[in-house]
């Protein structure tokens, strides 16, 4: 399985961003898909992913500001970002899980920098 995100990129605060992760070598429909993200000297935190019943939950960081969807036909995954805050750089980063074995599997990530 190969994530590969697009999207990132030096933004003002108050902006907007999509982010999107195309997926490879894998059938698209049995993993749950979602974005992570990592702030130099932090944790890996949640932003937003799919639960295995289709519905949606995003990090309390993020909530009201950010939007998860899919397009199962071109194995994307999309993040839409806005409001965005300094607070909001670091790697954003995309995540697919094996529905039955649990396994994830990770992209390289993409830069987000937001300016003040």
């Amino acid at each position: 399985v190969q994530l590969v995100e697009s999207g990132g990129g030096l933004v003002q605060s108050g902006g907007s961003l999509r982010l999107s992760c195309v997926t490879s070598g894998n059938d698209f429909n049995f993993y749950i898909m979602g974005w992570y993200r990592q702030a130099p000297g932090k944790q890996r935190e949640l932003v937003a992913r799919f639960t295995s019943t289709g519905a949606t939950k995003y990090g309390d960081a993020v909530t009201g500001r950010v939007s998860i969807s899919s397009d199962s036909a071109k194995n994307t995954v999309y993040l839409q970002m806005n409001s965005l805050k300094p607070e909001d750089t670091a790697v954003y980063i995309c995540n697919a899980q094996h529905r039955i074995n649990l396994y994830d599997y990770w992209g390289l990530g993409t830069q987000v920098t937001v300016s003040s």
